[in-house]
């Protein structure tokens, strides 16, 4: 089924009293929603004791979570050392979402530099098969490894390159940020067909199963001339993307991922209103 919720504790939790990742559960499945993305992104911190703390409490409320891994992995990095850490920071990220009781880690792929682009990729795609045989060597096969498609020119990670990165195995399945494709491509993102246009790249590449449950970040982000500038709410009447589109899209392909909101502080509100809209728009249609 199509899962929605949002990415970390939106102002509303606090407003409510609430303070502990295990009570985003609770206040998950109070607004209507089906999961929830923790970030790592500073570092994976956690103790044991305090991820199977917050499997008890998501395990209860039959709320699924994910992960996003540290924000620093760069697979691109010139330095072997240094990208090292990468390897490190995605492995580290699936042992603590296993703990957690989730499958999905969401992970940065890599930032061009001052290369050129094609030997920026080039090295990130050698080093993604590298992290998949770390990934088997772990036993976390079972787990999905989700790369991030990138709302800034200068980073690796756009629809056509996630592909690429994620044919490699079965254990990649793409995060398609929508929020991200729309703004580095300059507000490409309007209609139905032009959604449709992303996800036959995919399902091509990859095919239905893979994609049937790919994994899913949505906002509304402004944008300017290298692209990402910061991530917005749908009160935002200026910058898109819009959800409809992505909902008829979705249902024409038949289609049933994870959506995570990534909005500035009312994701809760925005993922259910992204979830309201997809009702509706199920509703209206044959699709179904």
């Amino acid at each position: 089924m199509i899962k929605f919720g949002p990415s970390g504790n939106s102002e509303s939790f606090y407003a409510a009293g609430y303070s502990h990742t295990e009570e985003s559960a609770r206040f998950v499945k109070e607004c209507g929603l089906d999961c929830f993305e923790y970030s790592f992104g500073r570092g994976v911190r956690m103790t044991q004791e305090k991820a199977q703390s917050i499997c008890a409490a998501f395990c209860d409320m039959g709320v699924e979570i994910s992960v996003h891994a540290p924000y620093f992995i760069n697979f691109a990095n010139p330095d072997d050392e240094m990208a090292s850490k990468s390897y490190g920071y995605v492995l580290d990220s699936a042992r603590m979402v296993r703990e957690m009781g989730g499958r999905r880690i969401v992970f940065h792929p890599a930032a061009q530099g001052k290369e050129e682009r094609a030997a920026a990729f080039s090295r990130t795609l050698d080093r993604f098969k590298r992290l998949r045989d770390y990934i088997y060597l772990n036993s976390f096969e079972d787990l999905m490894f989700c790369p991030e498609t990138m709302g800034k020119l200068a980073q690796i990670g756009t629809v056509e390159e996630i592909a690429e990165l994620s044919a490699l195995d079965p254990v990649f399945t793409p995060c398609i940020d929508f929020g991200h494709v729309n703004a580095r491509e300059g507000g490409s993102l309007k209609s139905t067909r032009d959604y449709l246009d992303r996800l036959d790249l995919l399902l091509d590449r990859l095919g239905y199963e893979r994609m049937k449950n790919f994994h899913v970040h949505f906002s509304k982000i402004m944008y300017g001339a290298k692209g990402e500038i910061r991530h917005l709410t749908f009160a935002d009447e200026t910058y898109g993307p819009e959800f409809e589109p992505l909902a008829e899209a979705l249902l024409l392909r038949k289609l049933e991922p994870y959506i995570v909101s990534e909005s500035a502080g009312t994701q809760s509100e925005d993922a259910a209103r992204m979830k309201s809209i997809y009702a509706e728009t199920a509703t209206r249609t044959s699709f179904l």
